[in-house]
């Protein structure tokens, strides 16, 4: 009787636990995880497993691994929510494999990714036509991303966190100075103050950091 009951106690505990550690992580859909956060999640699994089948050793040393994971990945979104460069070497950046209507051969070697795989996204995403295709990304986690040529322009990200995003620069054929200068006939001569500037229409639209959603900052 008493293996049972703390068999009981030990789920109900790592229960409660494991949901308040996956709430203070933050929301996100399953399917946006980034490949630190599933890392993470199987550890935790494998700690709960532990915790579970050997019930001769004490609680405490089975849940020290899960907490100190939290931490470790507490810490990580902190940063990466700060720093742009961080979230990159974290999580990666998007490849262009497609801009319009051409293949990024380079590119799709660089990610092992074959024609097989873009065609059968392409057919998920019920694009007919390669030249159609104004902008393909390939997203951290495998999702292909396609923006066709009659839709709306791509708006593309310049500053992300007062970090300049220069591979975005170099699409709309740009350096950073065209950019600096640009943002001081704006009024925004600080790149570190500007939160997202981005590229939409062909113009510059700019949110300084610490704005509120009713506009004051």
């Amino acid at each position: 009787m008493e293996l049972y009951l703390e068999i009981a106690f030990r789920t109900i505990l790592l229960y409660i636990l494991i949901l308040v550690i996956f709430r203070l992580m933050g929301k996100r859909e399953v399917g946006e995880l980034s490949i630190m956060d599933l890392v993470v999640f199987v550890l935790i699994a494998e700690c709960v497993a532990f915790a579970l089948e050997d019930m001769d050793k004490a609680l405490f040393p089975m849940i020290f691994p899960i907490l100190l994971l939290f931490v470790i990945q507490y810490c990580n979104s902190l940063l990466a929510l700060k720093s742009k460069k961080v979230r990159d070497l974290i999580d990666g950046d998007p490849s262009l494999v497609v801009k319009n209507g051409v293949i990024n051969e380079e590119e799709m070697r660089k990610q092992r990714y074959n024609l097989d795989d873009l065609f059968q996204q392409l057919r998920e995403a019920r694009v007919p036509s390669i030249k159609n295709i104004a902008y393909a990304y390939l997203e951290p986690l495998g999702k292909l991303s396609v923006f066709l040529k009659d839709e709306d322009p791509l708006v593309l990200p310049l500053i992300v966190d007062g970090d300049v995003v220069e591979r975005h620069l170099k699409m709309i054929e740009k350096d950073e100075q065209w950019l600096k200068e640009t943002l001081k006939t704006k009024g925004y001569s600080n790149l570190d103050e500007i939160f997202y500037c981005c590229f939409e229409d062909y113009d510059l639209y700019v949110q300084l950091k610490g704005t509120t959603i009713d506009g004051k900052q």
